[in-house]
């Protein structure tokens, strides 16, 4: 996916869309990210996306190698960026 792509993407999530957010989320579970997917996953929540099992067993898995301090400050910087439904 361009950048641009990406970028418009992150546009929109941020507005609210699902779809949008929910694309940003596959892109990281695609790629293997770790702390981003996390938090794509935890910004798709907030916003109502169509979340599968697939996508809440890779958050489990992205959060259980998370030590607690780094994963409370993950937790923190989403409720920060997307309320507390993040949380």
């Amino acid at each position: 996916m361009p950048r641009t792509e990406t970028v418009e993407l992150n546009k929109r999530a941020r507005l609210g869309d699902a779809e949008a957010a929910l694309a940003l989320l596959e892109q990281s579970m695609a790629r293997g990210h770790g702390r981003i997917g996390l938090l794509r996953y935890l910004q798709a929540r907030c916003v109502g996306a169509a979340l599968e099992q697939r996508h809440h067993d890779y958050a489990q898995r992205v959060a259980s190698k998370m030590s607690e301090g780094p994963f409370a400050a993950l937790v923190a910087q989403a409720q920060r960026r997307h309320g507390n439904a993040a949380a």
